[in-house]
């Protein structure tokens, strides 16, 4: 009988077992990374490999021991409800502009999920604070007397090069990072952006310097493509926006794609002459703003320049250019043509300067009160070019 009982027990949980997801404990697959760095907020992302529930601890800057109180807790929330799922993008709130924070990220493994509010939970798992320092995070702030920047473009996931360009970026003295377009060929699925340059840019940087991005036309492609901003969210929920740092005022554009809208290529999904129009409206209000009035420096950035004989970069010239014109702007940066052009002001089309990147060279930039200087290097290190902007009136 007592034999029976075991063999019974055994078999039921065994089934038990069988029932429930095959899981060998989530884990962090790829971030954390910064992104919507604001005065008062910032957003960051991760994922792992299974469903969980995630939230992030923050905690001030310095040497306190990151165990010695309970830290505040955010989590993501939509409509109400706490977000399970395997992309997890939290808003920190409620913060200080120009203040460092230490931050860590929790997961917590979801591993039934059914019924009325019927969840079974798995592991919890973050990242660590007591074998390494905690990541850090500085709030952005328009009254900083100086700003460090680098810019990269049509990568196209050659991580040999994003690592040589991106080597003088680290955390305390590059505020934040541009990827302006073509970081990746195609988007078929998230590992062709994670493999083609994110998973690297978070070794290096990403998890401590924000990052900001400027859709190339080559992020429009493929069906993930729909899934860009969830993964790269703007503090507008869009993928052209405005920001504010020290003495920068940037315009972030979305130039979509280079051919007609009706082109074979396309497959009859593509409607971005109507975005670019969108844009325009927009971009007028946001050159009314205090930001945009009072900067010393205003960076417009867009992946396609507006000059040459395709359709997108036509009528990027054609939509663009009209509202940009004598609006005070210090610079227009540009990639898309993979190799590297000065444009020189046109008192007819534009009073400012259009620099084109090429796809193996950045753009490092500071400004201050001084002026605005750019230095264009190659990957390995060697300065090509150098030029100072002056304030506009």
């Amino acid at each position: 009988m007592n034999k029976l009982k075991c063999i019974n027990s055994l078999t039921w949980g065994i089934t038990f077992l069988c029932l429930l997801p095959l899981s060998v404990f989530a884990k962090i697959t790829h971030g954390p990374y910064l992104q919507a760095v604001g005065e008062n907020e910032v957003t960051i992302v991760w994922t792992t490999d299974n469903p969980c529930v995630s939230w992030v601890e923050v905690a001030p800057a310095g040497d306190e021991s990151f165990y010695a109180k309970e830290r505040p807790s955010f989590y993501q929330t939509r409509d109400g409800n706490r977000v399970t799922g395997k992309l997890h993008k939290v808003r920190v709130t409620g913060l200080t502009k120009g203040t460092e924070y230490r931050y860590r990220i929790f997961s917590k493994e979801v591993l039934r999920y059914r019924g009325q509010h019927d969840v079974l939970y798995g592991k919890v798992f973050s990242s660590d604070v007591y074998n390494r320092a905690p990541l850090r995070f500085t709030t952005i702030d328009d009254k900083k007397e100086s700003l460090s920047f680098v810019v990269v473009n049509d990568i196209h996931g050659r991580i040999d090069d994003l690592k040589a360009l991106c080597k003088p970026v680290r955390y305390g003295e590059t505020d934040l990072m541009i990827f302006n377009g073509d970081m990746v060929s195609f988007m078929i699925d998230e590992t062709d952006f994670f493999a083609g340059f994110m998973d690297e840019a978070v070794k290096m940087f990403a998890g401590e310097v924000p990052v900001f991005y400027a859709r190339g036309n080559h992020e429009t492609r493929g069906a993930f493509n729909m899934s860009f901003s969830d993964y790269f969210p703007s503090a507008t929920g869009k993928l052209y926006y405005s920001f504010r740092q020290g003495p920068v005022h940037f315009i972030v554009l979305d130039s979509g794609e280079d051919k007609p809208d009706s082109d074979i290529e396309y497959s009859g999904l593509a409607q971005f002459d109507a975005y670019r129009s969108e844009q325009c409206e927009w971009l007028k209000q946001d050159m009314q703003s205090e930001s945009f009035r009072t900067a010393l420096y205003r960076v417009v950035v867009v992946h396609i320049p507006p000059f040459g004989d395709w359709h997108g970069q036509i009528d990027v010239r054609e939509k663009f250019l009209p509202i940009l014109h004598q609006a005070g702007i210090t610079v227009m940066l540009c990639g898309h043509l993979h190799q590297y052009i000065y444009t020189e002001p046109d008192n007819r089309t534009h009073d400012y300067p259009i620099v084109v990147n090429a796809h193996n060279t950045s753009l490092e930039i500071h400004a201050d009160a001084n002026g605005m200087n750019v230095k264009h290097q190659d990957t390995s290190g060697k300065e090509l070019h150098s030029y100072t902007y002056r304030k506009k009136d």
